[in-house]
């Protein structure tokens, strides 16, 4: 770390460059119904938006994934130049493997602003037309995931 005084911080991303960051990173992707990956993030970002999140939460939204799919680092993360909090968003919503959904969601609730990125994202993820074109077996697989994701998070607390 060859910070001196002298030598600002870089300026934080703005949501433009975020946004382009995260669709390159997930170029290529495509959700469980074949879909550009891309399409759920732009759906997260604006669910957030819509909720009232602020600049740093919608960057958070556009990363949500990036990390627990490898489509960026946690190294890239940690080096970014994006706010504190924006970073600790997006590693509350990270998955780890074999994580239970009861620590991620303690986690999701110990941070400042991830609660409502994590509620847009299972909004867009339990979108009726989304689930709509997989197979039986898998819609009722993610429907009973997405409600109790949201009992988990819901049951304590405000906020």
């Amino acid at each position: 770390m060859s910070h001196d005084s002298r030598s600002p911080d870089p300026a934080p991303l703005s949501l433009a460059e975020v946004e382009a960051t995260a669709r390159t990173a997930h170029a290529g992707q495509t959700d469980k119904a074949g879909r550009p990956y891309a399409e759920h993030l732009r759906a997260v970002a604006e669910g957030v938006r819509q909720r009232g999140g602020d600049d740093e939460q919608i960057a958070a939204a556009w990363l949500h994934d990036a990390v627990e799919d490898d489509a960026l680092t946690e190294r890239w993360l940690d080096e970014a130049p994006l706010s504190r909090r924006t970073k600790d968003i997006v590693l509350a919503l990270t998955k780890r493997p074999g994580e239970p959904p009861e620590a991620y969601a303690a986690r999701i609730l110990a941070t400042p602003g991830a609660r409502l990125v994590k509620e847009a994202d299972l909004a867009h993820n339990a979108d009726p037309a989304r689930l709509a074109v997989l197979d039986e077996a898998t819609r009722t697989r993610l429907t009973e995931k997405y409600t109790r994701m949201r009992a988990l998070l819901g049951r304590v607390g405000g906020g």
